[in-house]
């Protein structure tokens, strides 16, 4: 099958998952074009079945905003007709579902039907859509898709709750490569970050406001006086500064160290007794099923789709949103019986075998043969192996 990707090509939740996806299937045999403003971070080897399209938004003085929407549409269709794509699939709503629609439009006055289907990722749902500027497009665009998925049951409901969705939401949820993520042999490294033995907690985001990271420092420093210990914060975004500054106030500067945004963050992880994911808004929670395969217990909110893959008790624990001494007592629980911890990081890694790729990828590949066995070509042109 030749499908065509489209993405976000970021280090957030959505751009990974439709690169690692588009790998994926591309190491199965499928024909896999990713079609982005600028190469994917993770797309970062050569394989025959992969093909990277830039989408080039022309500057002129006219636009005080680029239209990426319109140059993205005729990128879609410039691909589908050239590379005769049977699929389309593309990742997080705004703009991709609606810029394939319009590239949809364009086809059929060519005389082709290439059928589309939009996967829903979060704040695409939840924060985004709902924006009274946005909502009849998102509305429009996704039941305007021949197929329709969700990474998460609760991202689902969400969607039919806020949006007058008719179209039926497959929940295919994330996945992890347990090839790569597991847990590496670090201890140096760990050695070096807690040269007396202290406990070594970690965090890992884009760094937004939704993330709430101001719990996990707040958190941190009440721990601190029980246990002694690190904080590792990977990735960055608008809120380092502030969190930085509330670092120094909370007396903790010296013990929490930043290190950007990792290519290897399995690495990072291999290093880890804890993993904090704070957020009041949280559509699944990969960075969380990254930790668990990596044998790292989670310490999570109850937002969104987080509980779904982090098990209250079993892999970790699970506050409610901003719940600062639960989230301490929880994590000195598991800090000081290496019992429970030992039992926690073995139920993290057997978590996250149920989300492998090997059990997803099947899933993306039945769903793809479905929508594509319901759609059809315009008979009055049809691509052809002389075209």
């Amino acid at each position: 099958m030749k499908i065509g990707i489209i993405c976000y090509p970021t280090y957030g939740g959505s751009g990974v998952v439709a690169t690692e996806l588009g790998k994926a299937l591309a190491s199965v045999g499928h024909q896999v074009h990713f079609i982005t403003y600028t190469q994917p971070p993770r797309l970062d080897f050569f394989s025959e079945n992969i093909f990277y399209h830039e989408v080039s938004v022309a500057s002129y003085p006219l636009f005080e905003y680029l239209p990426y929407e319109s140059a993205l549409a005729s990128k879609m269709v410039d691909v589908t007709v050239n590379e005769k794509l049977d699929l389309i699939h593309v990742h997080y709503a705004i703009p991709h579902a609606s810029a394939a629609y319009l590239a949809k439009q364009i086809l059929k006055y060519k005389g082709i039907h290439v059928p589309v289907i939009t996967t829903l990722h979060g704040t695409d749902i939840t924060l985004v859509g709902r924006d009274p500027s946005f909502e009849p497009v998102v509305t429009f665009s996704i039941n305007e898709s021949d197929g329709v998925t969700a990474v998460s049951e609760s991202l689902r409901d969400d969607t039919y709750s806020s949006f007058e969705i008719l179209s039926n939401i497959e929940v295919i949820p994330n996945f992890i490569d347990l090839e790569r993520f597991q847990k590496q042999p670090k201890e140096h490294f760990k050695l070096a970050i807690c040269p007396n033995g202290e406990k070594l907690l970690m965090h890992t985001s884009n760094f937004r406001k939704v993330k709430r990271i101001e719990d996990i420092i707040q958190v941190f420093a009440k721990v601190q006086k029980q246990v002694p210990s690190k904080l590792l914060l990977v990735g960055d975004g608008p809120e380092r500064s502030g969190i930085e500054a509330l670092c120094r106030d909370l007396g903790v500067a010296s013990d929490v160290r930043f290190l950007g945004k990792l290519d290897t963050i399995e690495e990072a992880l291999s290093l880890a007794d804890l993993f904090f994911l704070t957020s009041e808004k949280e559509s699944f929670g990969l960075a969380a099923l990254e930790a668990m395969a990596c044998e790292v217990p989670v310490i999570s909110s109850d937002a969104g789709g987080i509980p779904e893959v982090n098990i209250h008790g079993v892999t970790g624990y699970v506050s409610k949103i901003g719940d600062i001494d639960d989230m301490v007592a929880n994590t000195v629980k598991i800090l000081t019986d290496e019992t429970l911890h030992l039992q926690m990081r073995a139920n993290a890694l057997a978590r996250a075998k149920d989300f492998s790729l090997e059990k997803i990828l099947p899933m993306y590949e039945r769903y793809y043969e479905k929508i594509v066995g319901q759609s059809w070509r315009f008979p009055t042109q049809k691509f052809t192996d002389s075209e």
